[in-house]
């Protein structure tokens, strides 16, 4: 049967139609209706099904990337960033709307299903996805699987406190990875040591070009970067780490950024392939339909 992958942002929403092989039949985006709320925003998304299934001619499985994760105990939404869709029944109502099961789960972990299964690390047993956008995810795929966790927040580095002192996060905590590694944790501690207001892509290109505030934030960055991801190798070590999201593209992750990995790491070498992905965008909505397919190896 063909696959439909939906990826649910806070801005766009998109669809795709897989089929057996992988391979994308069918692409749309619209969208993300949110400032009309919770019902409009599931009404496009049933809309967006029923007109892929329509060009297809024949009903499809439905796999749907979110942010945020259902809760175990209440099968509600949490932590999403998308704030009208948690506590709110998100998989019950859209199987209500397309009369069928569906299949859910945090997009980090559609983009680390989909780069550990077909992309960029579809050789490796253990892959960790990384997502370094406007937020910082994370997800676990092992030979070909999801790993989700007994709460649904396996791979959520992203909140796991880096320095105790450092900025507020909107969970609760202060100095969490996200803090420093998203986009907006970058161009705030650039601020905060005295550089002018920038986006995180205009201070890279700023630190390229000599400027020194630009360098000395992106120094600041690369550490972080490797403090927070050696206690994801310490406990994880996983084969492979695919970088995702508009801060992968910063190119100095894989050389300068491995190297404070490699000085973190609680080993004498690092061997975890460090890797950019290879689906950009795509990945999260590929991996959102590989969600049937992912009770089975690759």
């Amino acid at each position: 049967m063909l696959r439909v992958g939906i990826d649910l942002g806070g801005t766009k929403t998109e669809g795709v139609v897989m089929d057996v092989d992988g391979d994308i039949l069918h692409r749309e985006r619209r969208p993300t209706p949110q400032a009309k709320g919770y019902a409009a925003i599931l009404s496009n998304v049933q809309a967006l099904v029923l007109d892929l299934e329509r060009r297809t001619g024949e009903p499809c499985r439905v796999g749907l990337g979110t942010p945020g994760a259902i809760s175990t105990p209440t099968a509600f939404l949490k932590n999403s960033n998308t704030v009208c869709l948690n506590g709110m029944p998100v998989k019950h109502d859209l199987e209500t709307l397309l009369q069928r099961e569906i299949r859910i789960a945090n997009d980090a972990n559609c983009f680390a299903l989909s780069e550990a299964r077909d992309g960029a690390a579809r050789d490796a047993p253990v892959v960790f996805g990384v997502i370094l956008g406007t937020g910082v995810g994370g997800g676990i795929v092992v030979n070909g699987r999801l790993v989700e966790g007994a709460q649904h927040i396996a791979g959520e580095w992203g909140h796991n406190v880096l320095e105790a002192d450092g900025p507020p996060c909107y969970c609760g905590k202060r100095g969490c990875v996200e803090t420093f590694l998203s986009g907006p944790g970058l161009a705030l501690d650039h601020r905060a040591h005295g550089g002018a207001a920038a986006t995180a892509q205009a201070i890279v290109a700023q630190a390229a070009a000599g400027n020194a505030r630009a360098e000395a934030a992106l120094q600041r960055y690369l550490d972080r970067f490797g403090r927070a991801l050696s206690v994801v190798i310490n406990i994880l070590d996983p084969d492979a780490i695919v970088l995702g999201g508009g801060l992968s593209n910063i190119a100095r992750l894989y050389t300068e950024g491995r190297e404070h990995v490699a000085r973190h790491i609680f080993n004498d070498a690092l061997h975890t392939r460090l890797l950019r992905n290879a689906h950009g965008d795509s990945a999260g909505v590929r991996g959102a339909a590989q969600l049937w397919a992912a009770d089975r190896p690759a």
